[in-house]
């Protein structure tokens, strides 16, 4: 499923938090955003996610215009994960998960054997099915963010939109949750910190105060000069012993 944004701006309180953006994310693609923190990315993601309506512009889903679209139609479409959801404490993991069936129910399509099945296996694809049961104030703030990645995946989304999905997780459930993500049928925007995971991405592109400055593959957009313009320090590019492409370390600009 495509996804487009077209001339999106965005102000709060007179100040301009996206400014002019436009991009389009191709069916099946992985489009990674990263920028300093305020540079709009998580703005971006709301707007794009249909939570907040442009003030000028519109975001297009397979060439629709997005408000036209009826809010359950765009849940059934686009899931989100935000980088700090809250939930209500006295629910167990499960039920945390099976809200994201909610846009396929109706009193003709009452819950079934067949969302059962894609709760418990969103859950098992985050490694959370052995706490299924657990009440969700009692969870670490790692382990609440893989219940939020696996509500969104029991939406089936076509569309997945993930604001830093890594924070809070330890190295091991970071590796597993991007390598699950690559591996999903659907088009993604993720928002990422960390640059190294976004060379990984298919496309990238660059925020900076509100702008989207720069798209293309990570190869072409994350260059030395760029690195130093955008976040202020000086990289390196390392050859990976992984045999993965390449690598990069960071220092403080000279």
């Amino acid at each position: 499923m495509r996804l487009t944004a077209e001339n999106i701006d965005w102000t709060v309180q007179g100040h301009r938090l996206l400014n002019d953006v436009s991009l389009a994310v191709a069916p099946g693609e992985t489009f990674g955003l990263i920028g300093p923190n305020g540079s709009g990315k998580s703005t971006l993601l709301r707007v794009l996610a249909g939570l907040r309506r442009p003030k000028r512009g519109r975001v297009l889903v397979d060439d629709r215009p997005m408000r036209r679209m009826r809010q359950r139609e765009i849940a059934r479409a686009i899931a989100f994960v935000e980088q700090q959801a809250e939930t209500l404490d006295r629910v167990v993991v499960r039920q945390v998960v099976a809200l994201g069936r909610t846009p396929f129910l109706s009193p003709l399509r009452p819950w079934s054997d067949e969302d059962d099945a894609i709760v418990g296996q969103a859950l098992d694809d985050v490694d959370m099915g052995h706490l299924a049961g657990r009440l969700w104030h009692t969870l670490s703030g790692g382990e609440r963010q893989r219940v939020h990645i696996a509500r969104a995946l029991a939406q089936r989304p076509r569309i997945l939109l993930l604001d830093e999905p890594t924070n809070h997780l330890d190295i091991r459930h970071q590796l597993s949750i991007l390598q699950l993500v690559g591996r999903l049928p659907v088009t993604v925007v993720i928002a990422l910190h960390d640059l190294n995971q976004a060379m990984s991405c298919d496309r990238i592109g660059v925020m900076e105060a509100g702008r989207l400055v720069d798209i293309g593959p990570p190869e072409r957009v994350l260059t030395v000069e760029r690195l130093r313009r955008t976040f202020g320090v000086q990289a390196d590019f390392l050859d990976d012993p992984g045999d993965q492409g390449r690598i990069l370390r960071f220092r403080h600009a000279l």
